[in-house]
């Protein structure tokens, strides 16, 4: 169960950006990720090539936290709010949310929950 301290860190990290730098701060080696009803993602070293690829397709990209935190023992779920600058030149926002399964201080599963047509 990850603390109220590690969960305030994480959220800084993304907020701040630094979006590998936060999975390879609290997520497992075998973590998974997945989008919507796609099939999951598996491994660390795969979820941070993924990021990776998917931020060179952005000049930025910005996430906020939307509204607080749903914290219940080893389970997180978080609303965020994310604007795309792409580099095709159109902004896009997506909101999603993010549910999370942790084990300790690391994310172990982690699931995002969006309508795909807020990126057309």
């Amino acid at each position: 169960m990850p603390s109220p301290a590690t969960l305030k860190a994480f959220i800084a990290e993304v907020e701040a950006g630094r979006f590998v730098e936060a999975m390879e701060a609290f997520y497992a080696d075998h973590a998974t990720m997945r989008e919507n009803l796609a099939p999951p993602r598996v491994g660390l070293a795969n979820l941070i090539e993924h990021e990776r690829k998917s931020l060179t397709r952005s000049h930025s990209v910005v996430g906020r936290l939307v509204g607080p935190v749903l914290h219940d023992g080893d389970h997180v779920a978080a609303q965020w709010h994310w604007t795309f600058a792409g580099i095709d030149g159109k902004t896009r926002t997506l909101e999603e949310v993010a549910w999370q399964r942790w084990e300790g201080e690391r994310i172990v599963e982690e699931r995002f929950f969006y309508d795909p047509a807020q990126m057309a």
